[in-house]
């Protein structure tokens, strides 16, 4: 791999310019929010899987799940610039763009799911899940994993542990155990949604519903067994409640085998949530149901958006469909998927997981969880023009997620990228 940095084996330094930018985006943007690596990066360009940053530097994104067929796609952006030339406004007027892009939304579902109702973001989307959920089942309690991310409202921030200590969480939410690919999944993902129930239940809090990330992205990243998820599905609709399948992360092709991640486990969710890749990185997002679920709802309570559902988001969704389609981009991410993940695992960091091109690699130290080692490895390889992140509860899971269009020359640049920066630890 050529490097395209200035690298002295720990950090690089940042120009003038950058450090300045810091300064007024303090400033300006207060302290709660961050920025990715010890050293920022400042891009300004993107194509395909790679991004220039100011100082004319090019970096692989393997970790950008918003710009799902790839950054500036000509196919999305022509779409966008298109209709916003004709005519951008809501739902409370007439349009084709709405209605046609539910209708092939919806196709690539279970003929259960027949609604769909459009936000701007994920959070808005699993925000407006939720209360769909609690009018229907008359209900207040919902079960999450324990390092789960559902986003930032008022109302999903409490369904995200991951967001820190700071988040407050009210009695009616519990966490569950999240799985750990080990035997007997299915049974034991069942069994810890039992005993949340139950803990909630001492509080006189029946549950409304199970909400998880299908392929728990945010745990660590545990797709298989294909199928686990299964029993807990079953248990939630058994105790009352729904079962909400947020797609955010894990939908739209991501895991190659499937063109959503509920598919690979074999099940049909009450409601799905949608979010940063339908739109390719404009603000699109939306909530597919069951139409039973929202009846009520839709009599009692008016449902409007200015934004969800656009004529101009709605261009953005369509042309992404279109390229998934047109450009084979779920076959390509299981056939490049299994070969980067066959690659990393000759690596021997520590164990792979992954289903398609969504793939996490544990790294230990004597076998125990070493987080030094991954933010070596993550700041290392950024530094040397490959971008990915961690996550996991221990901070030790090497988070890739690139672009649905990698690929194969491009994934070996990842893992000898990998390879590199462990061998410099």
């Amino acid at each position: 791999m050529t490097m395209v940095n200035a690298y002295d084996g720990n950090k690089i330094s940042l120009e003038p310019a950058d450090q300045a930018l810091i300064a007024r985006r303090q400033k300006v943007l207060g302290p709660a929010y961050r920025l990715f690596y010890d050293t920022p990066l400042h891009p300004v360009k993107g194509q395909g899987v790679w991004l220039w940053d100011s100082a004319g530097n090019r970096y692989l994104d393997a970790y950008n799940n918003v710009v799902s067929v790839g950054h500036c796609h000509p196919a999305v952006t022509q779409a966008i610039a298109a209709q916003a030339g004709t005519l951008n406004t809501h739902t409370r007027y007439l349009h084709d763009g709405p209605v046609d892009y539910a209708e092939r939304l919806l196709a690539t579902m279970p003929g259960a799911l027949g609604h769909v109702m459009f936000t701007c973001t994920g959070s808005e989307a699993n925000d407006l899940a939720l209360r769909i959920a609690r009018a229907h089942t008359g209900r207040q309690g919902v079960i999450v994993t324990r390092l789960a991310y559902h986003g930032v409202t008022e109302a999903v921030a409490e369904l995200s542990p991951s967001l820190g200590a700071g988040v407050p969480r009210g009695a009616r939410v519990r966490l569950m155990d999240a799985p750990d690919g080990g035997p007997d999944q299915g049974a034991r993902m069942a069994a810890n949604l039992a005993a949340a129930i139950a803990e909630m239940r001492k509080d006189g809090i029946e549950p409304a519903a199970f909400i998880c990330d299908t392929v728990f992205s945010s745990d660590g990243l545990f797709p298989d067994p294909a199928g686990f998820l299964g029993p807990a599905v079953n248990l939630i609709r058994a105790e009352g409640g729904i079962f909400i399948a947020d797609e955010v992360q894990p939908g739209f092709a991501r895991t190659g085998d499937a063109f959503w991640g509920f598919q690979r486990h074999g099940v049909v969710p009450d409601m799905v949530t949608m979010g940063k890749p339908m739109g390719n990185g404009f603000p699109v997002s939306g909530v597919a149901m069951r139409p039973e679920l929202v009846a009520e709802f839709g009599s009692n309570a008016r449902y409007f958006n200015t934004f969800g559902g656009n004529p101009v988001a709605c261009a953005a969704g369509m042309a992404v469909l279109d390229v998934i389609e047109n450009e084979g981009l779920q076959e390509n991410s299981r056939r490049v998927g299994a070969w980067l993940k066959a690659g990393l695992q000759e690596l021997n960091i520590g164990p792979v997981r992954g289903a398609g091109l969504f793939v996490a690699v544990d790294c230990l130290t004597n076998g125990a969880p070493d987080a030094a080692l991954a933010r070596h490895i993550v700041n290392h390889m950024r530094n040397n023009g490959v971008l990915i992140s961690a996550t996991g509860p221990g901070a030790n899971v090497l988070k890739i997620r690139p672009p649905l269009v990698m690929q194969e020359a491009e994934a070996q640049i990842l893992i000898d990228a990998v390879a590199a920066a462990r061998r410099a630890a």
